[in-house]
């Protein structure tokens, strides 16, 4: 006896899918991978699409995506693409430009140089000058006589030059030379003269003579009063002197030294 034959499973239920949200809208989701594609791809992949689908939507966003960055842009052609031409420098200038300053000539030898005017110069500079016209050296003096030249004098300024600017210099035998004062010194009305004169010496006092005693006057007629310029107060100055007794014509005889008027004084 035959079994029974085979009985088929019943076949599985399907599982139902998920209610789609609004960002897995199959339009929503297409735009994003067009304009945004990075966005785009992640809606994909949560999206109800099949794996196949979401691969290959993945594959050509990111393919569109990336063209735009590998790409060259493009070269700008025609007048919009040509920089600007530069201005072509006009032959005459302008009329609100002015002129360049001319350059100061520099004197060059020659067979006959001439003396510059090294007035108001840095003594490096004259001395660069000059020293190309002559064999010899610029020599240096202080323009005031109280006042040393140092050793480094390369930047005062030249008062006075005794060869006179455009005198004609022997280069054999040329010696100039030139009074410098420092940076910001007045220069002096001639050179040798004092920055800073000394006082005047006061004047000496007049003298005047020791006043003499007058002599006494002589009481007597025609009387002299002792002759000469010495006279006694009294007595006791004559006998100090060792001139007593006095007599009349004597140093220094007075009336008031002879009491009984006998001609001779102080005589006790």
């Amino acid at each position: 006896m035959y079994p029974p034959p085979h009985a088929y499973a019943p076949a599985p239920m399907p599982v139902p899918k998920p209610p789609r949200r609004w960002w897995q809208h199959p339009a929503l989701i297409i735009t994003a991978l067009v304009v945004l594609p990075p966005a785009g791809i992640a809606l994909a992949w949560t999206s109800q699409w099949e794996r196949t689908q979401k691969i290959v939507a993945t594959v050509l966003s990111g393919i569109w995506f990336l063209i735009p960055l590998l790409s060259d842009p493009p070269k700008e052609t025609g007048a919009e693409g040509k920089a600007p031409a530069p201005a072509a420098a006009s032959a005459s200038p302008s009329p609100s430009s002015s002129p360049p300053p001319a350059p100061t000539p520099t004197p060059t030898p020659s067979a006959e140089p001439q003396m510059p005017s090294a007035v108001g110069w840095p003594y490096a500079q004259a001395e660069k000058t000059v020293e190309e016209l002559i064999d010899g050296e610029l020599k240096a003096l202080s323009a005031y006589a109280d006042v040393s030249l140092p050793a480094d004098h390369g930047t005062w300024l030249v008062c006075f030059q005794d060869v006179t600017a455009g005198s004609r210099l022997v280069a054999q035998s040329a010696a100039p030379v030139v009074h410098l004062v420092a940076p910001g010194t007045a220069c002096p009305a001639t050179p040798g003269t004092d920055l800073r004169p000394k006082p005047a010496a006061p004047a000496p006092a007049p003298t005047t003579a020791a006043p003499t005693a007058d002599p006494a006057p002589d009481d007597e007629a025609g009387g002299s009063g002792g002759g000469g310029n010495v006279s006694y107060r009294n007595c006791t100055a004559v006998r100090a002197a060792g001139a007593a007794p006095i007599r009349r014509g004597d140093p220094g005889y007075g009336r008031h030294l002879d009491r009984d008027g006998d001609g001779v004084g102080c005589e006790s």
